[in-house]
């Protein structure tokens, strides 16, 4: 009776080197997104001009990315409530965005490949677009309370 797996220790580490080849880009991006975040909260977005000006505002408009930065640095403070009224759709989105890169990671991690569903990619881009589209109109309305 034989068990299936490596035959030898030279397998193994073959199997464990492609498993630290796939792995290397979730966790480059993970560890990038951490560094963003400990910048975030090191230094203060909420500062006029701390980490530039943002150039739709300079053209008088709020984009539905406009907050963003100040919605992190909040949330690293845990204040929530602050973070959503500096960009609801970031805050709504980010349950969303934290499931898909883990998803990316672990399956990564276990070596499972997953086919593009050409349908779900389609039908998620057209709402994300339509969503972000509605919400710089409802935030650039005036007296709009979603403005950051």
């Amino acid at each position: 009776m034989t068990i299936a797996g490596p035959s030898s220790t030279a397998d193994t580490a073959v199997v464990e080197a492609s498993r630290w080849r796939r792995i290397a880009a979730p966790a480059l991006t993970i560890g990038a997104l951490g560094a963003a975040t400990l910048a975030l909260y090191v230094r203060d977005p909420h500062e006029s001009g701390s980490w530039g000006y943002c150039p739709s505002a300079a053209l008088g408009f709020w984009c539905p990315g406009c907050g963003g930065l100040r919605a992190v640095n909040d949330l690293t403070h845990g204040d929530v409530g602050a973070a959503a009224s500096s960009n609801l759709l970031f805050i709504a989105l980010l349950p969303v965005l934290v499931f898909l890169l883990g998803r990316w990671a672990v399956d990564r991690w276990l070596g499972r490949e997953r086919e593009p569903n050409a349908r779900l990619i389609t039908i998620g881009t057209v709402t994300l677009c339509v969503l972000a589209a509605a919400f710089a109109v409802a935030r650039n309305l005036p007296g709009s309370w979603l403005a950051p």
